[in-house]
């Protein structure tokens, strides 16, 4: 998901000081903490959605797989179609939207309304989220650029680690719609803030959507991407349902779902640091080969713990939810590098794409997830499990793939 905040600079007339420029980076990471808590949130109360909108569990947890798929399909269209948009315009605009599509899902009557307000949603992270990278980057000297960056990715950390877990405890305190109308409140807050703080920035020539979609056709991107989709697959199709399945092992009550969650969002920061990191000194293949492995590990033991109906409890749940979360989101890093090594003139571009592949894997993740939940969480554990095997073995034969290919050249 974080990738798609390296779209191409947008051009400023001229950076501001470096310290102003990392506090409006700041100020971006607070619209990105709203489109993440609105990402996600829903997986903290789709129980409470289906009950409250006659549907079930699993018809719920689809509204998440559309979400992913429009955001997926919108965000190289909104690229071209507002790059001449002043940036401030843009900015302010998407999240007035997404405020708005959230308190339309709050507000939803049935079922038809409330997938309605999460395509709305979509659109609106999608225009805002590569947009804010791309401005917090052109606010910045060109040395302090990663840095404005790490910021604005920052926010979306935040949102997983601590979103969803305040989410569900609104939830349950309140009620869901409750809950999505401090989300919507939240997000016109972000708005406001961005609208004052941020300095008049001119929009940009926009890149035709087929220079975008030209990057597939590159060997090294083409076992990449397909990568991204599966990965992100296996850890969302019980993500999208975590209340029941959590249930199934012992995890059960408004505290003891929280902590999990809470501990879900910590290994997804940590993975995500600890992968970059790794990255760097062992090489993104080592650092996949073992996220693929410990995702793996971890869904395998949930399902033996489901299937023998072992209630568990937070404490040793707790640590594979943990590990859960950090083999999820150890993925990005090394995804990037790998993508800025097969084409690194293009960069910008196909880490865009890898964001549609994240969301592409988030979408597919909560379908299958869905349609294997009736038959009880244990098997939706073993599906993740197989898929995050799958992944492992698609890395090893496509990565061995690539080595030779730069070999004979």
């Amino acid at each position: 998901m974080t990738e798609a905040l390296k779209a191409p600079p947008a051009p400023a007339p001229a950076p501001p000081p470096p310290s102003a420029g990392l506090g409006l980076a700041a100020v971006l990471a607070l619209g990105t903490f709203a489109v993440g808590t609105d990402a996600f949130v829903t997986a903290g109360f789709l129980p409470a959605v289906a009950d409250s909108l006659h549907v079930s569990t699993s018809a719920a947890g689809q509204s998440v797989s559309l979400f992913a798929a429009v955001y997926a399909l919108a965000s190289p269209l909104l690229a071209v179609a507002t790059a001449r948009l002043p940036r401030r315009t843009l900015l302010t605009g998407a999240l007035v939207l997404l405020a708005a599509a959230n308190a339309l899902t709050g507000l939803a009557p049935n079922y038809p309304v409330l997938l309605a307000g999460r395509v709305l949603a979509a659109l609106g992270a999608a225009a805002f989220t590569p947009t804010a990278g791309a401005t917090a980057a052109a606010l910045v000297r060109p040395e302090r650029r990663g840095r404005a960056l790490a910021v604005v990715i920052g926010g979306l950390t935040a949102a997983t680690a601590l979103g969803v877990p305040l989410g569900r405890v609104a939830a349950v305190g309140l009620g869901w719609r409750a809950a999505l109308g401090a989300v919507a409140a939240l997000t016109a807050l972000c708005a406001l803030a961005v609208r004052l703080a941020l300095p008049a920035l001119p929009g940009t020539e926009p890149v035709p959507l087929r220079t975008r979609l030209a990057a597939l056709r590159r060997p090294g991107v083409l076992t990449v991407l397909p990568l991204t989709v599966l990965g992100m697959a296996a850890c969302y199709v019980p993500y999208s349902y975590s209340v029941p399945v959590l249930d199934a092992v012992g995890v059960s009550g408004r505290t003891a779902v929280v902590v999990a969650l809470l501990l879900y969002g910590a290994g997804a920061v940590a993975g995500n640091l600890l992968a970059g990191r790794f990255a760097d000194r062992r090489g993104p293949v080592r650092v996949l080969t073992a996220g693929y492995a410990a995702m793996a590990a971890a869904f395998a033991v949930l399902a033996g713990l489901a299937a023998g109906h072992v209630r568990a409890g937070v404490a040793v749940v707790g640590v594979l939810v943990f590990l859960w979360g950090a083999s999820s989101w150890c993925q990005t890093p090394p995804q990037q590098l790998r993508l800025l090594s097969a084409a690194p003139e293009q960069g910008p571009l196909l880490v865009s794409l890898n964001s549609s592949g994240i969301y592409l894997g988030i979408g597919a993740g909560s379908v299958l997830g869905g349609v294997v939940l009736p038959l009880g969480a244990a098997p939706v554990f073993v599906l993740a499990a197989v898929l995050a095997l799958a992944a492992g073995v698609l890395l090893r034969v496509t990565a061995r793939g690539a080595a030779a290919g730069a070999t004979s050249t």
